[in-house]
């Protein structure tokens, strides 16, 4: 009789073992299998995104020279008209993130700043200058410079970072709701993220 109940115990203390090494390898292989749809969601992300505008300038360029002792007052000025094409572009395969199966947890560590890119055409107009005081490479330079400088503000000020941002957290959002649908957690800023609308994503480190 004690061989028979020993015998029992045996057995069932085995198929315990066998169900518990099962439901391990299971939790192994489903965890893999996660970790791999996550990893393959960022690259599905890793892309670039551009968000597009067209601003118009206006610029009226003076230069005074006074000469001899401001006897004699040497001028130039133009006209310059500017249509630009901007972009802002966000490059997401520079996304830093680390990926820790034993917690499932994703953990954005750095988001890439957007790249603003200005392309203007210049229109020069009633360009008039006196003969002590022409027109060189260096005004055209100047011009350039303020045209640019003028323009970065408008985009600034503009919705058009704003948009990009949107359409930047439209992409990541991909990848909160499969961590969430998984039972994963997505950490950004050293805290849970349920909402990527929050983030501050202008910064260049999420994590402080």
């Amino acid at each position: 009789m004690k061989k028979i109940v020993f015998g029992a115990i045996i057995a069932l203390a085995s198929i315990l073992i066998y169900r518990s090494c099962s439901e391990d390898v299971q939790n192994r292989a489903q965890l893999k299998e996660n970790s791999m749809l996550i990893q393959q969601e960022l690259k599905n992300v890793s892309k670039l995104i551009v968000t597009e505008g067209h601003f118009a300038e206006v610029y009226n360029y003076k230069d005074s020279q006074e000469l001899f002792g401001n006897i004699f007052t040497a001028n130039k000025k133009a006209l310059v008209v500017v249509n630009a094409e901007v972009s802002v572009v966000y490059d997401l395969s520079e996304i830093d993130y680390v990926i820790d199966d034993s917690s499932r947890t994703v953990t954005i560590m750095d988001i890439p700043e957007p790249e603003i890119k200005i392309n203007p055409d210049f229109e020069y107009y009633d360009v008039t200058s006196d003969y002590f005081n022409p027109f060189e490479a260096k005004d055209y330079n100047n011009i350039k410079k303020s045209v640019n400088a003028s323009l970065l503000k408008k985009v600034e000020a503009s919705s058009l970072k704003s948009n990009a941002q949107n359409r930047l957290v439209s992409e990541l959002s991909k990848i909160l709701v499969l961590t969430h649908s998984m039972g994963w957690t997505l950490v950004a800023e050293g805290k849970t993220t349920n909402d990527l609308n929050g983030l501050n994503l202008d910064r260049e480190t999420l994590l402080d």
